[in-house]
This record gives structure tokens, sequence and C-alpha cells, in this order.
């Protein structure tokens, strides 16, 4: 894969310009996935004519739209070796900000899919570019706190996005009205980075040989798991998105179960946020000191501990152990990427990347189905924490195997 070459850009980018970005992403993201389920849950009933089956119908779609996401990863590779990376930024950000604005509006069902996909594209990329240019930009100050300034301005913007798009959504009367707000956050962000002046070779476009680039994917995906340390940081992430996934899917089902109010739900939502502000820059000013591994090790032994409690306990103590299991969270945040950073070099990095990205997707499918089958056989929702507690447990002795 062809390098890029940086021809020029304005004084003072660095990594931390890319860590910025993180503020904008967060609080568009955080405002359409406030919404996003509404939306679609309202699609399918529409289509379906019962809102029971829609709502089973929105778990498959999204299962679907994971594994699509999950494919744009992989492919990733064949648009870095075409495009710049610079180029691909710029596509990426003008697809979602075009698909994020026409979906706010009343289109048929089969056009917001349409849509839906395309913006996938777009914050697939996103999300796969904005890790490799920080990489690029990272020179002495290190993945470590580069990554803790992007996840405490992401964390930022999904501390207010979600009481601003409800409160949105209910003054038009319409949960597609805050899709045009992130449409708008995201041109802003295409904005601030258009400032950075970045200025980038452009790559010769070859003649695409669709069964040839399929080969060269298969292959560039076995030699990323033959690589020394990949498999232990692709299983690793895995299990931190994993965690992250069922603790997203289940902690509002579980606290509405216990007889709370959907006002209590969202304070402990809130509250939650906080302790990744908080822990963001402070784990990214220790962790060259201590080491990504024992930061890891904390999190994801402090949340099996947490999970495990959670099967049993109720009431105002389960609240309790929802806030503070993100503080477990919040440990892993900033570092649960870095045995991939650690052990490739820059010149690999986007080639890979892409391929260790899927581990942000892949448990969106996974891990729904297995808490399924759990609720399943033991018949009660709070069941899903022995998936958590099984996944945390062999994604700590994988951290901490020798091999």
């Amino acid at each position: 894969m062809a390098k890029d070459k940086y021809i020029s850009m304005n004084s003072g980018v660095s990594g931390y310009s890319f860590a910025n970005l993180g503020l904008f992403t967060g609080f568009a993201s955080g405002i359409y996935n406030a919404v996003y389920s509404l939306v679609i849950l309202g699609i399918f009933t529409e289509v379906l004519g019962n809102e029971k089956l829609a709502s089973s119908v929105v778990g498959m779609y999204v299962a679907l739209y994971s594994v699509f996401c999950m494919i744009i990863g992989v492919f990733s590779k064949e648009l870095l070796r075409w495009f710049s990376k610079t180029r691909l930024f710029y596509t990426a950000f003008l697809l979602v900000v075009i698909c994020y604005a026409m979906m706010s509006f009343s289109i048929k069902p089969g056009t917001f899919v349409v849509l839906d996909y395309a913006s996938g594209v777009g914050s697939t990329i996103i999300g796969i570019l904005i890790p490799l240019f920080m990489a690029d930009f990272s020179k002495n100050i290190g993945m470590a706190k580069l990554n803790a300034r992007y996840y405490f301005w992401v964390n930022v913007g999904c501390l207010v996005a979600p009481l601003f798009a409800l409160n949105m959504a209910e003054w038009f009367g319409n949960y597609r009205i805050p899709f045009l707000a992130s449409a708008m956050i995201y041109a802003g962000g295409l904005l601030f980075f258009k400032r950075f002046g970045i200025v980038q070779q452009d790559k010769e476009i070859k003649r695409v040989n669709p069964k040839r680039t399929l080969k060269s994917l298969w292959i560039n995906t076995l030699v990323f798991f033959r690589r020394a340390g990949m498999p232990r940081a692709y299983f690793v992430n895995f299990g931190y998105y994993a965690l992250a996934a069922m603790r997203v899917l289940y902690v509002p089902i579980v606290v509405i179960e216990q007889g709370f109010s959907a006002n209590v739900l969202g304070w402990v939502l809130t509250i939650g946020i906080l302790p990744y502000i908080v822990f963001d820059l402070f784990i990214g000013n220790v962790v060259k000191k201590v080491g990504a591994k024992l930061l890891m090790a904390i999190g994801l032994s402090s949340f099996v501990v947490f999970a495990a409690l959670a099967t049993f306990v109720h009431g105002w103590w389960l609240l309790a152990i929802f806030v503070l299991w993100q503080i477990s969270g919040a440990f892993m945040e900033p570092v649960h990427d870095l045995l991939f950073f650690d052990n490739t070099q820059k010149s690999e990095q986007a080639r890979f990347y892409g391929v260790f990205k899927t581990t942000s997707y892949l448990p969106k499918v996974i891990a729904p189905i297995l808490a399924a089958v759990c609720i399943a056989v033991v018949g009660t929702t709070s069941a899903v924490w022995f998936v958590s507690v099984a996944v945390g447990v062999l994604t700590l002795m994988v951290l901490l195997s020798k091999k």
C-alpha cells in the first residue's frame, strides 16, 4: 500500500487537532443515537402494522446494519490504497451530512434505509480515519494521550446530546428532526477539519478487479491475524465493545423493569457519562507510567465484579452499580485499542486498521444473540449480566496471557 504523503498543512496542526474532532463526532452521534431506534421502530410499525413485531425486527435490522459497517471496515484497506486519507475524509463527511439531512424529512421507508446504509459508509470511514490521522501526527505525544483527548471530547458531546435531541424532537413533534441537527454538527466538523489546510498527494486510481480485490482483502485479513500480538489485540478490543454493547442494550430495559421511571433512567445514563469525562484525561497522563495493560486489567476486573453483583441486586443499589461500572469503562476507554497501535508500524496501520475496527461492529451482532439465548434459558432479563461476566473473564484471561 502506497504511503500517504503530506504536501502541506497549517502550522500548529498536531494529533491533538484531530482528537478535538471528537467534540463534533460525539455530539452529532449522541443526538443521532438518542432517536435512531425510535425512528426505526416507527418506520417498521408503519410498514408491518404491529408494534411488537416491529420491535423484534428493529434488532435484526441493527444487526444487519452492523454487519454491513463491518464489511465496509474491512474494505477500507482498498479505499486507502486508491485514495488519500484527506480526500476520503472530505467525502465521508459530506456523505454523512447529506444523508442525515435527507433522513430528517418524511421520506419513504425504502429511501430512509438506503440513506441510512449510505451514511453508515461515511460514519465508518470517519471512525477509521480519525485514529489513523492521530497516529500520523502523534510525534512525541503518543496515542495514549491522543486517545484520551479524543474520548474526552466525545463524552463531553454525548453528555448533553440526548437531552438536546429529545427536547428538540418534542418541540417539533418529530423524532427525525434531530437528524438535521446531527448533519449540521458534522458540517461544522468538516469546516473545522478544513482549517487544518492539509494537502496530500493524490494516488493513481487503478482499474478495479472484483475477484482480485476480494482475494486481497481475504489475504490481508489472514496476514493481520498471523502478525504477533494482533489476535490478542483483536480479542481484547472485541471484549471491550461486547461489554459496552451489553450495557447499552440492557441497562435501560432492566431499569424500567425494576419499576423506575424514564426520567430516572435519563439521569442514570447522564451521570454515567461523568466518569468518562473525569477519567479520560487522567488516564491519558498516567498510562505511560503504569502501562495500558494494567489499566485495561483494572477496568475488566472491576466490570466483572459489578456485572456479577448486578445479577442479583435490586432497587437503588442496582442503579448505583450501573453508575459505578462506568468507572470500569472509563479505565478501559482510552487504552482498549493501544495493543494494536503499540504492535504495528505506522506504515502498516492504514493497511490493518480496517480489519481491527471490525471489533466495534461484530460484538453488536454476537452479544445480543448470546444475551437472547441467556434470557430464554434463565427466564429473566438480568441474566444477561452472566454473559458480561463470561466475556469479561475471557477477555481478561487473553489480556494477561503470555502468548
